[in-house]
């Protein structure tokens, strides 16, 4: 049924010709918190003429009947593993496994699934030339998201994190045509090389120009820019991120900080093109589309067809970002497809995931109040503007917008232990509160294996018998603390200044209120 649906579509499509046949094709019903989408995006690149070679998703079904798994996890406590599938086909990843699966530990993503019957799955990445391996793997809570009201989780990638496929089926070699889109979350990246999805080297080194076709983002200039600071789009083609026709900067490729952003890239040949868009709402811009980099190599090109996520072809890891979802295509996608799948990903419903205010659940936002009388019952935990570090300071209603920002935090499932707590700050996606020599700080996970740890905080009784308390996973004697103003965690009486055993219950004690933010 569905396949003669297609084949229906595709005679209309050769009929008009246009992106008003796609839309009215392939668009018949919008994502809802019940119903999935009719089609997903590699059914409406089936219908252009370039279908799906590559499909990974952690968050929802990427064609209307797929009904499979779309990643698995692994967890600490046994290193068992699960697949992690859908609430239904062509519908949305049932997050509430991984939550069950991984309750009471810590999991990392071990395999990103093809759903597009291609088995070009993606694991661990190896060692390369630019960097020893194997690479780290995501951690699991790290990136939770809802997408039309059902909580899933992307790939959360800290620097050291990667994942490939070095033997691929069906994706572009040489100079063949090829496209391919990513949802990355446009908050999140580095000027670290290289946070890449897309077409690479087979054997993990740097093969020369034109080895590679992957789409890249964040605002590294070493090699080419876009206009304002970025971070930009743009196009990995080896030893070189391209903007435009050539290395160096494009006006036209603009900073875009979505919190989900589409970026969307297709090369055939002498001939590419660079576009992207809001995931949420609206259609698409085209950075670039012209010829390929006059440079020698790049025309024409020489892919080798490997598939890279979250680093460069020879296993550059320094960059972070995040990803939920994204495609390659066999062929060159018209820009009447392409609007199409925009169409479809922000009908998709993407949001943040923050479900609620003033509670411990996890999506709710809140502020912690400092309980010590008489000091500090109007001072709130807070990271501060002039450097990473997290203090306690004065908030109420006159406080500028930033100060009570800074003051609230997103509540996230422990990182290194789910059944605890993390606290993402709001005004700084992906950024986490997290102990470094037993003082508190902002920081993004730097991707080693520590960080989960001094990120997770367990909630108990209030020490002083008011509040909540809130006990470090991996230093158990010690407690969230205020001392002289500045965040710690301590033990009641020790060698270090904070330990004081003064005050040390009610420092350590924090009433849980509504967000400032």
């Amino acid at each position: 049924m569905i396949k003669s649906s297609i084949r229906r579509f595709r005679r209309a499509l050769l009929a008009v010709g246009a992106t008003a046949a796609l839309s009215a094709g392939l668009l018949t019903a919008t994502a809802g918190t019940s119903q999935a989408a009719a089609q997903g995006p590699c059914d409406i690149y089936l219908a252009g003429g370039t279908p799906c070679v590559a499909a990974h998703s952690t968050t929802r079904a990427l064609y209307g009947a797929y009904n499979g798994p779309l990643y698995q996890v692994r967890r600490a406590v046994d290193n068992a593993t699960r697949d992690i599938g859908l609430l239904s086909a062509g519908g949305y990843a049932d997050a509430a496994a991984q939550d069950s699966f991984c309750a009471g530990t810590s999991c990392v993503i071990t395999v990103l699934y093809d759903q597009s019957g291609k088995g070009n799955h993606l694991t661990q990445a190896p060692a390369g030339g630019a960097a020893g391996g194997p690479d780290n793997l995501a951690n699991a809570f790290e990136a939770p998201v809802t997408v039309a009201g059902h909580k899933a989780y992307g790939v959360y990638v800290a620097p050291g994190t990667g994942y490939r496929n070095n033997n691929t089926n069906g994706i572009a070699t040489g100079d063949q045509p090829e496209g391919m889109y990513a949802i990355f979350d446009g908050t999140h990246f580095n000027d670290g090389c290289c946070f890449d999805y897309g077409n690479a080297e087979t054997n993990n080194l740097d093969t020369g120009n034109g080895h590679m076709e992957a789409l890249y983002f964040g605002n590294n200039k070493a090699w080419g820019s876009g206009s304002g600071n970025g971070p930009w789009v743009m196009a990995d083609l080896e030893n070189g991120l391209f903007s435009g026709v050539n290395r160096g900067a494009n006006a036209n490729d603009p900073s875009v900080n979505n919190r989900f952003l589409t970026a969307m890239l297709k090369g055939g040949p002498n001939q590419w093109a660079l576009r992207g868009g809001d995931a949420r709402s609206g259609g698409l811009a085209t950075f670039y589309n012209g010829a390929r980099p006059n440079a020698t190599g790049y025309n024409p090109m020489h892919k080798e067809g490997a598939i890279i996520l979250g680093i460069g072809g020879d296993n550059s890891k320094w960059a972070q970002g995040t990803f939920y979802e994204g495609v390659m295509t066999q062929g060159y996608p018209s820009d009447a497809t392409e609007n199409a799948v925009q169409a479809n990903i922000t009908a998709a419903g993407y949001d943040s995931g923050s479900t609620g205010t003033g509670t411990l659940t996890p999506g709710s936002r809140i502020s912690l109040r400092a309980t010590t009388a008489p000091c500090c019952t109007s001072h709130y935990l807070r990271h501060d503007d002039a450097d990473n570090k997290v203090v306690i300071s004065g908030t109420d209603s006159s406080s500028s917008a930033t100060d009570k920002a800074d003051a609230t935090w997103i509540v996230r499932a422990g990182l290194a232990n789910s059944s605890c707590l993390s606290f993402e700050s709001v005004n700084k996606s992906g950024q986490f509160l997290h102990h470094y020599n037993y003082e508190l700080y902002l920081d993004t996970d730097n991707g080693a294996g520590a960080f989960a740890l001094d990120a997770t905080f367990c909630p108990t009784t209030g020490n002083s018998g008011v509040g909540t308390s809130f006990q470090s996973v991996n230093f158990p004697t010690k407690y969230l603390r205020h001392y002289h103003y500045t965040a710690y965690i301590a033990s009641n009486g020790g060698t270090n200044s904070w330990d004081s055993g003064t005050s040390w219950a009610a420092d350590t004690s924090w009433l849980v209120a509504q967000p400032w933010s």
